[in-house]
């Protein structure tokens, strides 16, 4: 199978996210090396960063590549959650599946998609976030819960709040804690 993952969000390097992205990414490629990875990436000024990670990944695993590209993130956003347009595939080619880590979603064709879902807080708390950063969310996850087929939760609550908020089945939603590493 041929995975392609997201890893735009490593350059943010003392968020929680990216190192969500940086150990789940190291985690599965030293463990499985059946399947083949594609590590994709945006970033117009730390593209250094994103190299520096597919790297250390190849030298965990030989089935991994990678398709690196110099689009800020606010044009891909504009492409993919505003416009809904060039999927996926027109970077990577032809992948089984691609996992999104920050609701950045592109379309995606017949390749299966997955997403996570670390939290829902502005619907519970919307009074303290800006309109605009609500409807931003609210447009991203709208193009995910129509292209995924499979949310990640961090967490039973998280799992609750999608049920919830967002009327996506059980059946769909995976908790996986976020671990830790030494």
């Amino acid at each position: 199978m041929k995975i392609g993952i997201d890893i735009s969000q490593v350059v943010h390097e003392k968020t929680g996210v990216a190192k969500y992205v940086q150990e789940l990414v190291t985690s599965i490629v030293t463990n499985d090396k059946k399947n083949s990875y594609v590590l994709f990436g945006t970033s117009l000024r730390k593209q250094d960063s994103l190299r520096t990670f597919v790297q250390k990944m190849k030298t965990l695993n030989p089935n991994v590549s990678s398709c690196i590209i110099s689009i800020p993130p606010t044009l891909l956003d504009v492409l993919w959650n505003q416009l809904h347009i060039m999927p996926i595939q027109l970077f990577t080619g032809a992948l089984d599946v691609f996992w999104s880590s920050d609701w950045t979603q592109p379309p995606l064709g017949k390749t299966k998609g997955i997403t996570t879902i670390h939290d829902l807080s502005f619907y519970h708390f919307p009074e303290s976030f800006d309109q605009t950063i609500m409807s931003v969310q609210k447009r991203r996850l709208k193009h995910a819960t129509q292209e995924c087929q499979q949310f990640l939760c961090d967490s039973e609550a998280t799992k609750k709040d999608v049920e919830k908020f967002l009327k996506i089945d059980s059946k769909r939603l995976t908790v996986i804690y976020p671990g830790f590493s030494s």
